[in-house]
């Protein structure tokens, strides 16, 4: 019951997924051969890259995703490091990314075609990717499900010793699986802003370009929690990590 629970909360609140934001529409992103990122076609609904982010997105996959993965392999040996990196052809999708794992328990990033159109350039592109593929090397989504977990038993004991019946211990069940959830979930950031430095450097692109990223995103700071630290202090953390390699 409880992990039931925690699975319908991860998917509504969306673990380690960047905040949505609107953009203007643009040209559609031309369909992929082979293993490549999932085509999107012209008819999908939203903001859509146009032919050169389209094409800096298959580049930066082509680029990052090997250094991902021996990354990931250096650090978290323990997990599957064989990133799959898509893209999400639901209609209207918001600008997104998040992390995820499939049923193998690969690793899978998923790109919506609204935030690669939001990307100015491939170290923005390369940014985002690596902070994702970072979030997997970190182990986050795990550690997400079981303090999601924890809550939701220690708030379904408190509600069940006060008293409270069925309908009250499930909602409290609730309650405390969306507060394990949030827990940490902003130092979650700041770790993948960190390592996704490191990675976005290896693979050859500027995270300091890539990270000004942020600034087109709306501040979570004017959020009540928020599960994302403020732009600039997400900033900062980038660019202490990228003076130490030399940026």
């Amino acid at each position: 019951m409880i992990q039931r629970l925690v699975a319908a909360l991860a998917l509504t609140l969306g673990l380690a997924a960047c905040d949505p934001v609107v953009v203007a529409p643009a040209d559609p992103l031309p369909p992929q051969k082979g293993g490549g990122p999932v085509a999107v076609t012209p008819a999908l609904a939203g903001p859509q890259p146009d032919r050169s982010q389209g094409r800096a997105f298959v580049a930066v996959v082509d680029r990052l995703e090997p250094v991902a993965e021996r990354v990931c392999r250096q650090q978290a040996p323990r997990l599957n490091c064989d990133f799959r990196i898509v893209i999400d052809d639901t209609p209207g999708a918001p600008p997104n990314a998040f992390q995820t794992v499939d049923r193998t328990g690969r690793p899978v990033i998923v790109f919506t075609p609204a935030l690669i159109a939001l990307t100015r350039n491939p170290d923005e592109i390369a940014f985002v990717m690596a902070h994702e593929a970072a979030h997997h090397i970190e182990d986050h989504l795990s550690q997400q499900q079981r303090n999601a977990t924890l809550g939701a038993i220690v708030f379904g004991q408190l509600a069940g010793a006060t008293g409270a019946g069925q309908d009250g211990i499930r909602d409290a069940q609730q309650l405390g699986a969306a507060v394990g959830l949030r827990s940490y979930s902003q130092e979650f950031e700041l770790e993948a802003d960190r390592l996704g430095t490191i990675i976005t450097a290896r693979a050859g692109y500027d995270p300091l370009v890539g990270a000004d990223f942020f600034f087109r995103l709306p501040d979570p700071a004017s959020r009540f929690l928020s599960t994302h630290p403020p732009n600039a202090e997400r900033y900062a953390a980038v660019r202490r990590v990228a003076a130490e390699l030399g940026y």
